[in-house]
């Protein structure tokens, strides 16, 4: 639902992408995007059809999430404030076999894919931009991809926790069990457990629907490494 247009300096946007363009290539973006507000599981993009537009959000989290034949899901990237939806347009693709929905409720920026297209043949520098976000998140998915088959539920619980944590605002963190579950590719009695060990151990405080994390050291330290350097240049490449 579009909320309106503002007139605001580039400097002022709140999202890393938008604000990290050249003044020139963020010109040929602005006239095209509006702000919208985007409920929890709104789709972005669904699997291999035509992505109609890019978002690039200001508050609240996108998961991007894969699934098998049989429809067993996992997320294999998530997409706040320093990111973008619509990799695949970057790319020069028109879809993804990925699904893209809200996961926090999101304010952000949208744009046609199509217009986003126009600008990149207009610009020498847009679309170089762009793919150091392309990068990033793709170092991001590898990285989520060697945690969830090396790492303990536990140690990829609180990576990922910690990862939501980076890109919210505030202490807590709003979601389900049976969404932790699609996040990280478990069942959710498992999710369930870890949830239980961590909030044993002091390192969050959990109650229905909502997540707060407690001691942020200790969380780093329990991941083993799983969460860390990757994760801070990841966000340091994007932004």
């Amino acid at each position: 639902m579009p909320v309106g247009r503002r007139a605001m300096l580039q400097s002022t946007f709140r999202n890393h992408v938008l604000n990290t363009l050249t003044p020139e290539d963020f010109a040929l973006l602005r006239p095209s995007m509006h702000h919208v507000e985007l409920a929890i599981k709104a789709r972005l993009e669904i699997a291999y059809q035509p992505i109609e537009h890019v978002y690039f959000p200001e508050t609240g989290i996108a998961s991007v999430v894969a699934t098998m034949t049989g429809g067993r899901q996992s997320e294999v990237g998530i997409i706040g404030r320093h990111g973008m939806t619509g990799v695949a347009v970057v790319l020069g693709q028109d879809r993804s076999p990925n699904e893209t929905y809200i996961q926090l409720a999101s304010i952000a920026w949208c744009l046609p894919a199509e217009h986003l297209r126009i600008a990149i043949a207009e610009s020498q520098t847009l679309q170089p931009s762009l793919l150091r976000h392309a990068h990033a998140f793709l170092i991001q998915s590898s990285r989520t991809a060697l945690v969830n088959s090396q790492s303990k539920i536990e140690e990829r619980l609180a990576r990922w926790l910690l990862m939501v944590d980076d890109l919210i605002e505030g202490d807590k963190i709003y979601l389900t069990h049976e969404l932790l579950a699609t996040m990280l590719g478990s069942r959710r009695p498992g999710v369930t457990t870890a949830l239980q060990m961590l909030e044993y151990r002091g390192l969050v405080h959990a109650k229905r629907g909502e997540i707060t994390i407690v001691d942020r050291t200790g969380m780093i330290k329990l991941t083993d490494g799983a969460y860390g350097e990757e994760e801070q240049r990841h966000f340091g490449i994007a932004g």
